[in-house]
């Protein structure tokens, strides 16, 4: 048989270019059963999906019970009964059409849509991709009414016969069955792997409903089977519920969480998991408005607050439940409505992961480990508690905080992109250059600062002022997480510039150059913050001038500034002398800053061991108390006082290397090598161990090399 068509016609489906086209092809209306499959395509991706979309009409439908009945991972047969309000026989006709629904009357209705379903398509889209009945009798009705449907309209059960609902038998509520989905739709049916897999999708569903519904019960089984996958009673608790779909071990470890705000319009709670809990993957049940939805967004933040917590590779469990003012929502974004938008998005899950961030911190007091013995004849694996968290408000002599311990419960084999050295105690190759400059004597330690130290019989304080408070709040609140996150796991590569203060740290796979000036700024103010009201002392004895020592700032001003003839530094030198003295009490109560009288300065404050600040800086650091300083304001005058401070043991910064054969100034070479230890053995292990990297420090932290990025580049050549 020849065929028909012609030789220089393509066959059909092949792309055609411009130029083989006769003219414009007609457009043309699509065929209605067409355009029901296309959006019965978008609404009903997988068995899953019409699951969800019954699940969520039978709850709306005020169902305390629901019976869930599985075949062939519910391309078979997917079954739902359900005790609610049923559906009155008048309407039953047009039960399956397109956009019929009993719940939206108006496009305005939007904006104040309460319930789980709105738009009237999930029947209609799965009658139109499978034989659909539904058996449903409401309270007033004395008997069950029985319809099947097939392309959105009543179709009779067997051929010949009427097509109008039959009464039957039945309790009250609904049923419906769905049965051979996708069998008209042959590509998309064979897309499918298998019937276990789609199945375990359902049972998270099933699961997720079955977490957040309190008071309805919920039954989900495979046909066939005598007992149930899933069952949870209708007076469960939410941890109870937890506990049932989930695990007795996640529903130990949960928190109770609740956050509301007038500001943005909403209220949350929830459930979430300690730091004792690691799992291998995150768990994250969103619930907004009551209904499930996904959101990269928020699931990134938790993850990333809770990494500060947990092991490396650890992942929590989170329930929330999200109330948003019906107004500040658009449901109506996802053929699914699995995603929904709402205003102020950043800034309410901030506000969440700030929360969290609090609650862990003052739950998670202890953490659990397993430890395994490697000396010979060790047999079980022991249970060791380990303190995680520093007791609130309880200051340390250095100056230093514990973070929660990590432990790496599994390890993988990680790929060759992401091999790289991120232990910093593991030996370097500086450890085999000759330490020239290195001290002589065996009994200092490599990042001592040359100073005796002795400890004084003072109890530490416990600040209460509601203005240092208010400033350690601001630094929260100011917090970058993904920053954060880089310097506290963060390796110390090497200092790259003394003059411009540049160091290099390895972030992950990642190589930055940060601004350690920057970065030691804002670590000393947070320290002072921490510690305010606790400082050690740095004492000098003999006690120094103070007048000489404002000179010397005056002088080195002076020698700064433009010439002006008018302005006399004798009277600042005596204006801030005078200012001083007159706040001596509180400067030695709250900074350990110890002046007399007879104007002699016995001290100044100590903020970190093992690292001494420019003494070269002193001259100009009492000079800046007098005109940088609020006095007026107690706020203003504790957060400008610590800035200066701050600002004064900040590492100074020194001229750079001198070329190779150039010999360099001894002095100079002594403080470049000594300051080189500290940074590096002292003040980025503090860093990494305390430092709140704030949203201004983003200024000073720049990404030169990504390993990632590299290896692609590399694995071309």
């Amino acid at each position: 048989m020849e065929n028909d068509a012609s030789p220089s016609s393509p066959p059909r489906g092949t792309k055609r270019k411009a130029d083989e086209m006769a003219g414009p092809r007609r457009i043309r209306a699509l065929h209605q059963d067409v355009v029901n499959k296309i959006a019965a395509g978008e609404i009903i991706v997988a068995p899953m999906h019409a699951l969800k979309e019954l699940i969520e009409n039978a709850v709306d439908a005020g169902s305390t019970s629901l019976e869930i009945l599985v075949k062939d991972g519910g391309l078979k047969l997917l079954q739902i009964t359900d005790n609610g309000c049923g559906i009155n026989k008048d309407d039953l006709p047009i039960l399956c059409e397109r956009f019929t629904t009993s719940k939206l009357k108006a496009f305005e209705d939007l904006t104040s849509i309460g319930t789980y379903g709105f738009r009237g398509e999930a029947l209609a889209s799965i009658s139109h991709i499978a034989h659909l009945a539904v058996t449903t009798k409401t309270a007033e009705s004395s008997c069950a009414w029985k319809a099947h449907y097939g392309g959105g309209t009543l179709t009779p059960a067997k051929p010949g016969q009427s097509a109008d609902p039959k009464a039957c038998a039945g309790r009250q509520g609904t049923q419906i069955t769905v049965e051979d989905l996708f069998y008209n739709v042959p590509t998309r049916r064979r897309a499918f792997r298998s019937a276990s897999e789609e199945y375990a999708k359902i049972a998270d569903v099933v699961g997720k409903y079955a977490v957040h519904c309190k008071g309805v019960a919920f039954s989900c089984k495979k046909h066939g089977e005598a007992g149930a996958g899933i069952a949870v009673p209708a007076t469960a608790t939410v941890k109870d519920r937890i506990r049932m779909v989930h695990s007795s071990a996640i529903a130990n470890e949960l928190i109770d969480f609740e956050l509301a705000n007038e500001q943005y319009g909403f209220k949350t709670d929830g459930l979430i998991s300690s730091a004792n809990h690691s799992g291998k993957k995150t768990t994250f049940l969103l619930f907004i408005n009551h209904r499930a939805v996904d959101s990269t967004a928020i699931k990134k933040a938790i993850e990333q607050t809770y990494s500060t917590f947990l092991p490396k590779g650890g992942k929590p469990f989170v329930y929330l439940s999200l109330e948003i003012d019906p107004a500040r929502v658009d449901v109506n974004v996802h053929p699914t409505k699995r995603e929904v938008n709402f205003l102020n998005e950043e800034e309410i899950v901030e506000l969440i992961c700030d929360d969290i961030r609090t609650r862990l911190g003052r739950v998670d007091t202890s953490r659990t480990f397993m430890t395994q013995s490697l000396l010979s004849g060790g047999k079980t694996p022991s249970i060791s508690k380990a303190n995680t968290m520093p007791e609130q408000n309880t200051p340390t002599s250095k100056g230093q905080a514990q973070r929660p311990s990590t432990a790496k419960l599994v390890t993988q084999r990680p790929y060759e992109n992401n091999l790289i050295r991120t232990d910093a105690k593991s030996r370097k190759i500086t450890a085999m250059l000759p330490q020239a400059r290195r001290p002589s004597s065996p009994s200092r330690e490599p990042t001592s600062d040359g100073m005796e130290y002795e400890y004084s019989d003072k109890e530490a304080t416990i600040c209460r002022l509601a203005t240092v408070k208010e400033l350690r709040a601001c630094v929260r609140e100011n917090m970058h997480n993904e920053l954060t996150d880089v310097y506290s796991n963060h390796t110390f590569v090497g200092i790259v510039d003394d003059r411009k203060r540049i160091a290099a740290i390895q972030g992950g796979v990642k190589l930055f150059l940060v601004d350690y000036g920057m970065l030691a700024a804002e670590y000393f103010y947070q320290l002072g913050l921490t510690d305010f009201g606790n400082f050690g002392a740095i004492r000098f004895d003999p006690p120094l001038n103070l007048q000489e020592l404002l000179k010397i700032g005056a002088a080195q001003a002076k020698a700064l500034e433009p010439e002006d003839p008018d302005f006399d530094w004798d009277e600042v030198v005596t204006a801030v002398s005078n200012q001083l003295i007159s706040r001596k009490d509180m400067l030695a109560e709250y900074f350990s800053l110890e002046i007399s009288e007879q104007e002699e300065l016995f001290s100044i404050p100590l903020m970190m061991k093992g690292y001494m600040p420019s003494m070269a800086k002193l001259p100009n650091f009492l000079l800046r108390l007098g005109p940088h300083v609020d006095w007026n304001d107690e706020k203003g005058c504790f957060q400008s006082f610590l800035r200066e401070l701050a600002s004064f043991y900040v590492p100074e910064s020194l001229p750079p290397e001198p070329a190779k054969g150039d010999k360099e100034d001894a002095e100079i070479a002594q403080r470049r090598d000594e300051l080189h230890r500290a940074i590096e053995n002292v003040l980025f292990p503090a860093l990494k161990v305390r430092l709140v990297a704030t949203r201004g420090l983003l200024k000073g932290t720049i990404e030169v090399a990504n390993l990632k990025g590299l290896y692609r580049v590399f694995e071309r050549c």
